[in-house]
């Protein structure tokens, strides 16, 4: 899923260093207001390169909350997001590969939000926040939902409507063109993470919620495994783009002062656990990553590079199955309701 932004006493976490972060770059936690932090890393952007900027990642020593620090301006962090921040569908034999593959592994997610929708009486429509180029509703779509997307890039927007066939528009939830109570669910994938204030669109989100509506949001897991295996080159950081890093106890309490309930919790998603440790041990694998580097590749090495990234994903599998059933997979996705 894709969100641009446009221009102008839990779970255990990461072992920290001992080193302080310096108080003069670090500021106050923006959950709990406490000055002191302590430095976990400092990282730069190792997955597209868009700068060679050092980012500092600090936990909050009061709540735990774990944020970059600085956060980059609202005005400056549009920087960091390469054009086509999304998955991008191509008429070569490799793209056509990886949109089979895309339409496999997002099964889970439709899964997921089907039985959400089987224990509500809800009957509106299904936004999808964050939506890039609309694969995910287009697979709701199919099944008689009826969808709608919202994405900061235009772009975006734009494929979902001609290549995938459903309607979106560009701009942010808080101006969504929709009545209050008119979702029967409204999905979050990968979208709070890269937010300046999340609870502003949680709290947009109850409200176009209808009554017995549902709230999915999806989040990279800062009590996963995989963050303690790989530290600072963890792909589920993404320094700059994540400004906070959720433990899933962090998400419970953001989400219940939004006035929401968690009915269900769940540690794997088929599509990201597998291929979040893949693009850790092997970024310039990934499709994606080469895609906005704009590696230059023949088309047989663009397949062979695309097979041997869905194979290391598949080596993945049994390691993401396991740290999830653990309960520290390395996303957390949370079924939500209105408080009752």
């Amino acid at each position: 899923m894709s969100f641009v932004p446009a221009p102008p006493p839990g779970e255990s976490g990461p072992a920290p260093t001992t080193v302080e972060a310096p108080p003069a770059e670090v500021e106050c936690c923006p959950a709990c207001g406490a000055a002191e932090a302590r430095l976990l890393f400092t990282a730069t952007d190792r997955l597209f390169r868009t700068t060679d900027e050092l980012f500092q990642v600090v936990e909050c020593r009061s709540c735990r909350l774990i944020r970059l620090a600085p956060r980059p301006r609202p005005n400056q962090v549009w920087r960091y997001y390469p054009r086509e921040y999304w998955f991008v569908p191509g008429a070569d034999v490799a793209s056509r590969l990886m949109e089979l593959y895309r339409r496999l592994v997002l099964r889970d997610h439709v899964r997921f939000v089907e039985r959400a929708l089987a224990c509500s009486d809800a009957k509106g429509i299904v936004l999808d926040v964050g939506c890039g180029g609309g694969l995910f509703l287009r697979l709701l779509k199919e099944r008689g939902y009826r969808v709608v997307g919202i994405d900061f890039s235009l772009a975006a927007a734009g494929v979902a409507w001609e290549h995938n066939g459903v309607p979106a528009f560009c701009g942010s939830l808080s101006q969504a063109p929709l009545p209050a109570a008119s979702c029967s669910a409204v999905t979050m994938f990968h979208v709070l993470e890269h937010l300046y204030d999340p609870a502003e669109y949680l709290r947009a989100a109850h409200t176009l919620l209808e009554a017995d509506g549902r709230l999915i949001v999806q989040v990279p897991n800062a009590a996963s495994w995989q963050l303690l295996l790989f530290g600072e080159h963890w792909r589920g950081l993404e320094v700059p783009r994540h400004l906070w890093n959720f433990r899933p106890r962090d998400l419970e309490i953001l989400l219940d002062r939004c006035g929401f309930e968690v009915v269900r919790v769940k540690h794997f998603s088929l599509r990201d656990n597998p291929a979040c440790l893949a693009t850790s041990l092997a970024p310039g694998l990934d499709p994606m990553v080469r895609r906005i580097r704009r590696i230059e590749e023949s088309p047989h090495a663009a397949i062979l590079k695309t097979a041997a990234y869905v194979a290391l994903v598949a080596a993945c599998l049994p390691f993401a199955l396991l740290e999830a059933a653990c309960r520290a997979g390395g996303t957390v996705m949370m079924e939500a309701r209105k408080k009752r």
